[in-house]
């Protein structure tokens, strides 16, 4: 084989790469904007009954609220749970936490919102039972293990948590806590 032959060779091999690694990307995205519009729809549903939704048949989660951040214009579906699968598709509500709410989420996708977030700023959530608005009270980073935050209350407040530094490409060895407390209106 001639070096002309192999350089020949090599392109249409990268290239052949390149497109397979295109339209794997390509899928992907595209599932993630059906996925989007089936939350959304499962989140309708849900709002206007109160019963769970799944987004589709074989989810082991369904939307149980809206998050909105008013100053942010930012509107985003709550999901059941905080579990892997569940923060792949979107914020996720920790169990087992009385009346205080605790929403998770990945710091480079649905919880990006969390670095632009400050104190006094309004969040509202919205469930089948109505809306309720919260004020932040509090953002403050903490340890992997504090876990004070998923302790059961009596408090009717919210907490928001990621992971920090917020940069993607640092590693995760810190929490970022948003305690929010519930106000009227």
């Amino acid at each position: 084989m001639s070096f002309r032959s192999f350089l020949r060779f090599l392109a249409v091999g990268l290239l052949g790469v390149a497109a397979l690694l295109f339209g794997q990307a390509a899928w992907m995205r595209t599932k993630a904007a059906v996925a989007s519009v089936l939350i959304e729809r499962a989140l309708e549903r849900t709002l206007a009954d109160g019963r769970p939704h799944p987004p589709w048949a074989w989810a082991d989660f369904h939307p149980v609220a809206r998050l909105r951040v008013p100053r942010l214009a930012l509107a985003q579906p709550v999901l059941s749970g905080a579990t892997g699968a569940t923060l792949a598709f979107g914020l996720g509500q920790a169990p087992g936490t009385g009346t205080g709410t605790v929403i998770a989420g990945h710091r480079d996708t649905w919880a990006a919102f969390l670095r632009d977030l400050r104190v006094g700023d309004r969040l509202v959530l919205e469930g089948p039972q109505g809306s309720r608005s919260y004020r932040i009270a509090e953002v403050r980073v903490v340890a992997p293990d504090a876990v004070e935050v998923l302790s059961p209350t009596t408090e009717d407040r919210l907490t928001l948590v990621t992971c920090w530094p917020f940069s993607g490409l640092a590693r995760a060895r810190m929490r970022v806590l948003v305690a929010c407390t519930r106000v009227s209106g």
